[in-house]
């Protein structure tokens, strides 16, 4: 059965190209998004994973940073820091703000932080330093180099003009980017009221993460106290419940493309070797085999274009990047997963109308002229 699936697909190479190629068009549409929403989250992510902080303190009900605001008291710091198993901690000031130069404008995570910090700055710096002074700020890499800047030029965020003294890297996505000043000039521009908007935490070697979380939550009643992973997870939520629908939707054309041309084709298939069917049957082939024979040439096609589909996203994770700063794409196992899933749907869907055709089939009427 296999060998009669396989001829009846490779038999007309136009049809097999319109197969696998309408079959990796609609695989494409669901994994390359899927993959593009993955690389987002995990841009959206990266300050948090990235901080060297274990454990994160915001203002009670705030569980992540993406259009939210926090504010504790600057004594916050002292009281964290008195936990046993706290190894250092690292107040932060945080906005969401526009950065410009000249008719240039864009989006960004501005985050303030202390010049002795061990924690909270920024992570791979490729020119200048990781530590902004006073009237200084570092920049993710991408953005200045679509601006035309670099070391030494200015740039405008928090109504004050500031000098680029350092690029990092992985600090810009799709929408936005993160860029860093001193602490003193971000409470500057904010009128210095004497708050604080995050406390990050590293715990020492040896003690629990979540039983120094505990022991924080207990000194701090009034604050949001969770781990890496908890505050992690509630910012990827944020995309997360953002790009629910629009996904689902794209799926479901993808789903319908994929349906349709396979279905077609195998459709097709059958009917072109109707003939072939009733002298099979007349032979003494049960249904059940010229089931078997639809169902894997739909599956041989459905397989090549899955295949075809995922080359074709891998090639777009490794390029895109690099040919646009800020876009990422990650191909997710359950990615992979919920492709693999559709697939199989497709495959016994489109199989149905076929096979009624072959159940129906008299064999004495192929003998017929």
């Amino acid at each position: 059965m296999l060998r009669v699936a396989w001829r009846n697909l490779f038999e007309s190479k136009a049809r097999l190209l319109i197969s696998v190629g309408g079959v990796a068009l609609a695989l494409l549409l669901i994994l390359a998004l899927d993959a593009l929403m993955a690389g987002s989250e995990r841009q959206l992510t990266a300050y948090i994973d990235r901080s060297g902080a274990d454990i994160f303190v915001a203002q009670a009900g705030v569980r992540n940073m993406h259009m939210a605001s926090s504010a504790l008291p600057a004594e916050t710091v002292e009281v964290a820091a008195e936990v046993a198993g706290v190894q250092t901690v690292a107040p932060i000031l945080y906005l969401s703000s526009v950065l410009a130069h000249g008719e240039d404008r864009a989006f960004a995570y501005v985050i303030g932080i202390e010049p002795e910090a061990e924690i909270g700055g920024p992570w791979e710096i490729t020119a200048g330093t990781a530590r902004p002074e006073p009237g200084t700020i570092v920049l993710d890499q991408g953005l200045a180099q679509n601006w035309g800047l670099g070391l030494g030029d200015q740039i405008e965020v928090l109504g004050a003009p500031f000098t680029i003294s350092g690029l990092g890297k992985g600090m810009g996505n799709l929408v936005n980017s993160i860029a860093f000043v001193s602490f003193e000039d971000f409470a500057r521009a904010r009128g210095g009221d004497g708050t604080i908007s995050y406390l990050l935490v590293a715990v020492e070697d040896g003690f629990s993460v979540d039983e120094v979380r505990e022991a924080i939550a207990a000194r701090l009643p009034e604050a949001s106290v969770l781990t890496r992973g908890e505050f992690s997870a509630g910012e990827s939520q944020v995309i997360g419940d953002m790009s629910t629908d629009f996904l689902n939707i794209m799926n479901g054309i993808g789903f319908l493309i994929g349906l349709a041309v396979t279905g077609l084709t195998v459709y097709t298939a059958t009917l072109s070797k109707r003939r072939e069917y009733g002298v099979l049957k007349a032979l003494g082939a049960q249904n059940r085999d010229l089931y078997g024979v639809v169902v894997i040439q739909a599956a041989l096609s459905l397989g090549m274009g899955l295949i075809v589909a995922v080359g074709i996203v891998l090639l777009m994770a490794w390029g895109i990047p690099r040919l646009t700063p800020g876009v990422l794409l990650v191909l997710t196992v359950q990615g992979l997963t919920r492709a693999l899933v559709l697939t199989g749907v497709i495959g016994l869907l489109a199989s149905l109308l076929p096979i009624r055709q072959i159940a129906g089939l008299d064999p004495v009427s192929v003998f017929r002229r």
